[in-house]
């Protein structure tokens, strides 16, 4: 029994020591007390942050610089874009039009992501193959900057008093970059 106690305790720290390298989503063993709370007579402890972490922002509005005239004359310019998931990357490949022209991907592509634009019932690449190019030069700029991390700032230093500040590296603006 003596062997069974010293190699108990030697075989606990291994077994952190190898998990100390993946993060654990829940606590190995079940908390002592209820989740309701502590007990009625119990002193309360330190507050617990039940605030919920920064959540994934997967839509982003824009405005196209000049916009989208649909059949009836009317005018759409305030759209939403959706993060690209890597099915919308790969589906386009197989379409035929792609494959012929490969500069077609992004249209194909935005009719994908594109969730909403002004009072249209839905967006497909036959909506954005008829908009104007300044206009589909926009949301493939928008494209790139949701989907690197939704943005294309960089931190930076003031070579001459050494004041850090961020750059926008994609432009805020059509054409600038």
């Amino acid at each position: 029994m003596r062997r069974m106690a010293a190699k108990a305790p030697a075989a606990a720290p291994q077994a952190a020591a190898a998990g100390a390298d993946f993060p654990r989503s829940a606590p190995a063993a079940a908390p002592a007390e209820s989740p309701v709370g502590p007990p009625a007579g119990a002193p309360a402890g330190p507050p617990v942050d039940t605030a919920p972490r920064q959540e994934l922002r997967t839509e982003f509005p824009f405005e196209l610089p000049r916009g989208y005239v649909d059949d009836s004359g009317t005018v759409h310019r305030d759209g939403v874009m959706r993060l690209s998931t890597a099915r919308d990357e790969l589906i386009p490949l197989r379409d035929v039009r792609v494959q012929e022209n490969p500069a077609y991907l992004s249209v194909v592509l935005l009719g994908r992501v594109i969730t909403r634009l002004g009072t249209l019932p839905s967006v497909h690449d036959g909506i954005v193959e008829n908009m104007f190019a300044s206009d589909l030069a926009f949301l493939q700029d928008f494209y790139r900057q949701i989907n690197a991390e939704g943005h294309t700032r960089a931190a930076v230093a003031c070579p001459h008093c050494s004041e850090a500040f961020e750059v926008e590296l994609g432009g805020s603006r059509l054409g600038e970059s």
